[in-house]
């Protein structure tokens, strides 16, 4: 009697072991039409009161005029965010590096002068190589100020005296 109950037990289980739909199931992607929903799409709203886990940012654009207050405020925000790695001048030798870290990327050398202020942006946003990511860290505007810092110190270590305007070598002159 007993290898009888046993083996009706192992039959009723035996459908279970089909690969049935929750295996195969059918995959939409956001903006994929679904007629299963009213409004005839797959994305669904959040549920009332649902609150957000990193707030959402925008994708600022970049500013059209660089302004001396952009500056500054790009001049603050890099001694806070990117002076540790990059160094107060943008070469590469920060705090650190001094500490025994690997040596990141130099803004006066090398191929990120001419490199698009995009590559930038997207690197402050997500990170590369060893750099994590700055997005909940740094505003999308701040970024542009960072990077308008970046142009300025990129002139200002690698032009010559002699192609600045007559005031401004004897501004130099006078500091020397």
């Amino acid at each position: 009697m007993r290898p009888a109950l046993l083996l009706l037990g192992l039959l009723a289980l035996l459908p279970g072991c089909e690969k049935a739909d929750m295996y195969v199931q059918k995959y939409y992607r956001n903006w994929n039409s679904n007629r299963f929903f009213a409004n005839g799409t797959a994305m669904r709203h959040p549920p009332e009161g649902t609150v957000a886990r990193v707030p959402y940012q925008a994708e600022v654009p970049a500013p059209k005029v660089i302004t001396a207050a952009l500056l500054e405020r790009g001049h603050e925000r890099f001694e806070i965010f990117c002076t540790p790695c990059h160094g107060r001048v943008g070469n590469g030798e920060g705090m650190i590096v001094q500490r025994g870290f690997p040596h990141p990327p130099s803004f006066v050398e090398g191929a990120l002068r001419t490199a698009d202020n995009k590559v930038f942006y997207d690197a402050i946003t997500k990170g590369y190589g060893a750099m994590y990511s700055f997005d909940t860290r740094v505003e999308p505007a701040d970024r542009w100020a960072i990077i308008a810092y970046i142009r300025a110190l990129q002139r200002s270590q690698n032009t010559a005296v002699a192609s600045l305007p007559a005031e401004l070598q004897a501004q130099v002159d006078a500091a020397q």
